[in-house]
């Protein structure tokens, strides 16, 4: 479990006391933007990678335990709820978006909150919250909760870090997108801020979100080893 603990702490350090502090605007300015986004992109892959290495290993240690049980039940919410997070954070991914890595002023205007950015100007990082949280709930192994626990503690922090970190460097202009748009799902369409459109969410993108889920879903016992579905059933 040291190695589990030592690798999430890493790997939430990296993103939210580098990535998201002012320490990281002076990285830039001294070795470039370009040259801080390559070499972050290799730590946190080699993060992300020392993290599973050392959960898979957890997970078989003697002082792994259960630390909560929520029961049979909830296992039958799973399919759904992972749904949801990948129709939010695939075609999330998909839209410019000034909260995302390399785009900055031109993409802050209050007429590109389209599409799932009506519902959530984090729609990716609300994607991995909600996939996160459902996986947690699910397995209440020591190991699970730390790794599954980083995911969605990186998630929901890095929201507000991503935000203060767009108004610290747009300034005035990051005002009109943020007011067209909620970090809190939902948010700017109940506050009278924005208005859900259907057919700007129900495009290209929404159709690969499922394809995508679609595809991780029937692979899921194959690839993880473990069945998604409550009966345990293994398509192929």
């Amino acid at each position: 479990m040291a190695m589990l603990y030592a690798a999430a702490a890493v790997f939430l350090g990296m993103h939210l006391l580098i990535a998201g502090t002012r320490l990281r605007e002076a990285l830039t300015g001294a070795i470039g933007e370009g040259p801080y986004l390559g070499l972050f992109s290799l730590g946190s892959i080699g993060a992300i990678a020392w993290l599973v290495m050392a959960y898979n290993g957890a997970q078989s240690g003697a002082d792994n335990r259960v630390v909560f049980d929520l029961g049979i039940g909830l296992h039958h919410l799973a399919i759904p709820v992972v749904l949801l997070a990948f129709l939010l954070g695939v075609p999330g991914l998909m839209m410019p978006n000034p909260t995302s890595v390399g785009q900055g002023a031109s993409a802050a205007k209050s007429d590109v909150a389209r599409g799932v950015l009506r519902v959530t100007r984090h729609p990716f990082l609300w994607g991995v919250a909600i996939w996160s949280a459902i996986h947690l709930a699910m397995n209440g192994d020591l190991a699970s909760v730390v790794l599954f626990g980083t995911f969605l503690a990186l998630s929901l922090l890095g929201t507000v870090s991503i935000d203060a970190k767009r108004r610290r460097k747009l300034g005035e202009q990051w005002a009109p997108f943020a007011r067209a748009t909620s970090n809190i799902p939902f948010g700017a369409i109940l506050t009278g801020r924005n208005t859900f459109k259907a057919g700007e969410y129900f495009d290209w993108r929404f159709f690969l979100a499922l394809a995508i889920f679609a595809t991780a879903l029937l692979a899921h016992a194959r690839v993880i080893g473990v069945s998604p579905f409550p009966n345990g059933w293994v398509p192929f």
